[in-house]
């Protein structure tokens, strides 16, 4: 009944695109392994740069820690490798996947400016979120 009910708000189109459909299945399938087994994971949409005003990617996962690693120790080629997008400029939490997936979406929609607009209002020197934190945090 849950999986139906979810469906209707949010129906599959919302999480499939030509270039990252495998991807987003995959997401759908933990969620609905995570809502059958009563749990709910929190959703992050962030953005990645290589340098201030710099290329701009917008993600999104349920495990944040190990997509942020996996992008910093560039261990796929993709998009973040082949322009280094290592620095952490934009972070966004949600009470589940399905709100995130909504949010990227959004986002990847919006304008460049929009987006730098967006990051400068939460962090306008572009600092990198997460080695800012580890080294005022040691």
């Amino acid at each position: 009944m849950a999986l139906y009910l979810v469906y209707l708000y949010y129906p599959l189109s919302l999480f499939l695109s030509s270039q990252t459909g495998v991807v987003r299945l995959f997401v759908i399938l933990n969620l609905f392994q995570d809502l059958y087994n009563g749990v709910m994971k929190k959703g992050y949409v962030y953005i990645l740069t290589n340098k201030p005003r710099g290329v701009l990617y917008v993600g999104v996962t349920s495990t944040l820690v190990q997509r942020l690693d996996q992008h910093y120790l560039s261990e796929i080629k993709s998009f973040t490798k082949k322009y280094r997008l290592k620095r952490l400029v934009y972070l966004e939490e949600f009470d589940s996947v399905i709100e995130a997936i909504a949010r990227e979406k959004q986002l990847k929609r919006w304008h460049r400016q929009w987006k730098i607009n967006l990051i400068e209002s939460v962090n306008p020197k572009w600092k990198d979120l997460l080695r800012d934190a580890e080294t005022s945090s040691a």
